[in-house]
């Protein structure tokens, strides 16, 4: 299939270890979503977190997407080769007064928040540092979230429905950079998506709540928004999110259809019985443009 200019989705994976069927289902939704649209497909290796990354991992996903059919129509990128994009987006944001230094350690931000006024009970950091260090030194880096009114996000995910955040009281002042030095994935993600000109975003549910951190480091920097669309996460027999911290096994890819269609009914989808990957997409692609448009 060649892919029409205007859409460009991706799927990120960060190389923690194998793939295991929850981020399967998003890969899948991602895929199916810009084949709906006749749009390219990208892979993004999220490798940002050196600490969190396992030597060969990234390879290894790769290769398992490429044996259930998934290959991206451009080269794939990687994070960690992408620094120095994310250093000149700080340097945008701190000349533009939008970040700040912070010199809070967790257990700092814990008390202060139990011993704050009511108003700001919810908020994740109470924004201790915003008008100084007070004589401490620079930990993290912190993107300065508006208050009142200007705070209060809304955004329309085309699964989730409309979605509304209050920056200032349900998130605080978030870190762009964090005390060990690694960038946070908020920053880097919305550089690498404007970067690779990305339209459309498919990704699990547990990264809804981050979306609106996101919208709103866009409209700081001048770089489009996407459009959203959040997948139900896969959960284990406890109720918890299947990953690899919660038991998830790599992916089988002996039987890629039958791992496929398992992946397919989790988003909804009946697919037919199918002899061979590109039948098997050629159902779950017209399925998929039938609910979610094309």
């Amino acid at each position: 299939m060649n892919p029409k200019p205007g859409y460009r989705g991706r799927f990120a994976p960060s190389p923690t270890g194998p793939l295991h069927v929850g981020s399967l289902v998003s890969a899948l939704a991602s895929f199916l979503d810009a084949r709906a649209h006749q749009g390219a497909w990208l892979i993004r290796i999220e490798d940002i977190d050196g600490p969190r990354t396992v030597p060969g991992a990234a390879k290894e996903i790769l290769s398992t997407l490429g044996r259930f059919g998934m290959h991206s129509a451009e080269q794939p990128v990687w994070q960690s080769q992408r620094v120095t994009a994310y250093e000149q987006a700080f340097e945008q944001l701190l000349a533009a007064g939008f970040v700040f230094p912070c010199g809070c350690t967790r257990r700092e931000i814990a008390d202060s928040l139990a011993h704050s006024h009511a108003r700001h009970a919810t908020l994740a950091y109470p924004g201790t540092c915003r008008d100084g260090l007070h004589g401490k030194p620079a930990r993290a880096w912190r993107m300065r979230v508006p208050d009142a009114d200007a705070a209060v996000l809304s955004f329309e995910d085309r699964w989730q429905g409309m979605q509304t955040q209050d920056l200032a009281s349900e998130v605080g002042d978030f870190v762009l950079k964090r005390a060990d030095g690694e960038w946070a994935y908020q920053l880097a993600v919305v550089i690498d998506d404007a970067d690779a000109r990305i339209t459309h975003v498919v990704r699990g549910a547990d990264l809804l709540d981050s979306t609106a951190r996101q919208i709103y480091l866009q409209r700081c920097l001048g770089v489009p928004t996407p459009t959203y669309l959040h997948v139900p996460v896969v959960v284990n027999e406890y109720g918890e999110k299947l990953s690899k911290q919660t038991g998830a096994t790599a992916l089988d890819s002996g039987t890629p259809v039958a791992t496929l269609t398992q992946a397919a009914r989790h988003l909804g989808l009946d697919p037919a019985p199918a002899a061979s990957l590109e039948a098997f997409y050629s159902d779950t692609t017209a399925q998929w443009a039938k609910r979610l448009g094309p």
